[in-house]
């Protein structure tokens, strides 16, 4: 099995990169995550290093196979994948097309259990998301870094208050995310809620998402 490649890049096509290695007078055709095929569009002629995944494609049905390799710039983002698709519903094609986003962003979204935000990626409704969270939420830990910080907004103007932050809190536990409790206060506020208020913050809140 066939789990790393380097050499130069020669281009990459959609979702595909070429990695020529001189020394072997090969070329491989590499199939990328969609975040990290936008990243290495500038980087024609560099050398690369890519964590591999080598798989055979079925087709008509599994009448034909066709080798394939899938390439990441970490191991960790290898793992991440092989984890991700173990979700029902979600091959291999799906996968890299919804990893628009950085592992630990993606990670972070799952850790949170922020469907909302997992329904950003390319192919994934309500439905999809909200079964991610359910097989992987807990698994995701390894693959987090620096995600909280990259994905939460921080808090700011009357958001951030006593009166806001105990309305964040009640409506995480009635069953909100933080990030959709957050959301749902900031729209509260500047609906002209009143800021010192954690009763009126919570009707606006419930208020102006039905609205």
């Amino acid at each position: 099995m066939i789990v790393r490649v380097t050499g130069v890049l020669e281009r990459v096509d959609g979702n595909a990169a070429v990695v020529a290695i001189e020394a072997a007078g090969v070329a491989h055709e590499v199939l990328l995550p969609r975040f990290l095929a936008e990243k290495l569009t500038s980087d024609t002629g560099a050398p690369i290093t890519l964590h591999t995944i080598e798989l055979l494609e079925a087709h008509n049905q599994g009448a034909s196979f066709t080798p394939r390799l899938i390439g990441f710039a970490t191991a960790g983002d290898r793992r991440f994948f092989e984890l991700f698709t173990t979700v029902k519903g979600i091959g291999t094609r799906k996968a890299l097309r919804a990893m628009a986003a950085p592992i630990p962003e993606i990670a972070g979204a799952i850790a949170r259990r922020d469907t909302s935000a997992l329904q950003k990626l390319p192919e994934i409704g309500k439905r999809m998301a909200e079964t991610i969270v359910a097989e992987l939420s807990g698994k995701v830990d390894a693959f987090l870094g620096s995600a909280e910080s990259q994905v939460v907004e921080p808090k700011t103007g009357a958001a951030a208050s006593p009166a806001g932050e105990q309305a964040i809190s009640a409506l995480v536990r009635l069953g909100e995310s933080r990030a959709d409790a957050e959301r749902m206060v900031q729209r509260a506020l500047a609906s002209g809620a009143d800021p010192q208020t954690p009763d009126a913050i919570l009707a606006a809140a419930y208020a102006t998402r039905e609205s």
